[in-house]
């Protein structure tokens, strides 16, 4: 049995948007599940526990990247670059997940084709986790031909997403609309592409559209780059109840006047949060926690529901045992506290001033995988394993 105690922590964040700061500071992980959540003192230290000290600083779960276009490996053809994903594990992502692997050169458009790709991408990175990430990779891209039968078979391979709707030959939502219904009856979730064109043989998606198609996320409502009309955003908000995707790689305009808006009607469960890289706009390993000060900053969302939206909600719509600090969950955690430098006198602070946070340490099932963050700057307070 392996057990790591955690102590002296200045800030915990559930990543729960219920209860999002939590009274406590001092956990407890064991064969990397959290087991225990309270005070340091009436929870002692168990017999052979590595101990660790966060310094008076944050703990927050893992964050989850909810629009990664991976392919196999960690590398990506789209911007021939290596180690993007183990990247993202020093920015404080500790699971990443497919939005379809559509940069895949020569990518198969016939329905044994797009099987094939989607259930290979999904059991090679069940075995791989780069730099220890988790991915959930194989998000099938809806092309023409795909009947029921192929979504049963698809799930039954472990594949459980379906990536965004528009980026494959089916892109009326009339032709869409059944093989969503197959899909959400296989138990896959479905993004769907809103907004103009990303790439070459995308296409711009409205929100009747959206409606007509049914969904269960509005991918990046602030554009995967070229967002939807003022308008449009608001319609989806307000007259739907679909989870909205904000990302990095789109429309910094739009994600600030969402993120108001979901402020305003205290909304905060319905908001995800990823990077949508590797895309035409680059590789961005800090992308979350750019997009966490943006809507912090800007956007009016208190920074502890930022932290859970980017992690808390993005595992529940998906159906993940991580995301939120709680006994039984997988024990993803980053350690984290305002960068040297900044404005910001802790984590939350230096969120809302529009400041990247300094990582120390990034956890994975309870294994330190990160000591010291090679991409952000050093924060102010660092934890440190003391033993």
């Amino acid at each position: 049995m392996s057990i790591v105690y955690i102590n002296n922590i200045g800030l915990l964040l559930s990543g729960d948007v219920a209860e999002p700061i939590l009274k406590a500071d001092a956990l407890v992980v064991e064969d990397g599940l959290i087991c225990e959540v309270g005070k340091a003192d009436a929870l002692p230290v168990p017999q052979g526990a590595m101990v660790i000290d966060a310094a008076g600083g944050a703990v927050m779960p893992g964050l989850i990247d909810s629009h990664c276009h991976v392919v196999f490996g960690d590398y990506t053809p789209r911007q021939l670059t290596v180690n993007f994903l183990e990247s993202e594990l020093h920015g404080g992502v500790t699971t990443a997940i497919s939005a379809g692997e559509v940069h895949l050169p020569g990518r198969p458009k016939d329905p044994a084709g797009v099987k094939a790709l989607a259930v290979l991408a999904a059991k090679s990175f069940q075995n791989y986790r780069p730099g220890g990430m988790k991915v959930l990779g194989g998000a099938v891209i809806l092309e023409k031909g795909l009947t029921e039968a192929d979504f049963e078979e698809l799930a039954g391979q472990g594949v459980r997403v379906v990536g965004e709707v528009g980026l494959g030959s089916v892109k009326d939502p009339q032709e869409a609309a059944p093989m969503i219904t197959w899909a959400k009856k296989a138990g896959m979730v479905v993004m769907m592409h809103t907004g103009g064109t990303s790439i070459p043989g995308s296409s711009t998606v409205s929100a009747e559209m959206v409606l007509a198609a049914d969904p269960d996320i509005v991918s990046h409502i602030n554009g995967g780059p070229t967002a939807v009309s003022p308008a449009e955003a608001l319609k989806l908000i307000q007259k739907t109840a679909y989870t909205l995707e904000i990302v990095h790689c789109g429309n910094p305009l739009r994600a600030v006047e969402v993120s108001r808006e979901i402020h305003r009607r205290q909304e905060y469960h319905r908001i995800i949060i990823g990077n949508d890289a590797p895309s035409g706009t680059g590789v961005i390993p800090l992308g979350l926690l750019r997009t966490l000060n943006l809507l912090c900053s800007l956007g009016e969302t208190p920074p502890e529901m930022a932290v859970a939206m980017a992690t808390g909600n993005t595992a529940g719509v998906f159906g993940l045992n991580r995301g939120v600090i709680a006994p039984g969950k997988e024990a993803d955690l980053v350690f984290l506290d305002a960068s040297l430098g900044s404005a910001g006198d802790d984590l939350l602070s230096c969120l809302t001033t529009g400041d990247n946070p300094g990582i120390s340490i990034v956890m994975v099932d309870g294994k330190v995988l990160v000591k010291t963050s090679r991409n952000t700057p050093p924060p102010k307070r660092a934890a440190r394993v003391v033993s």
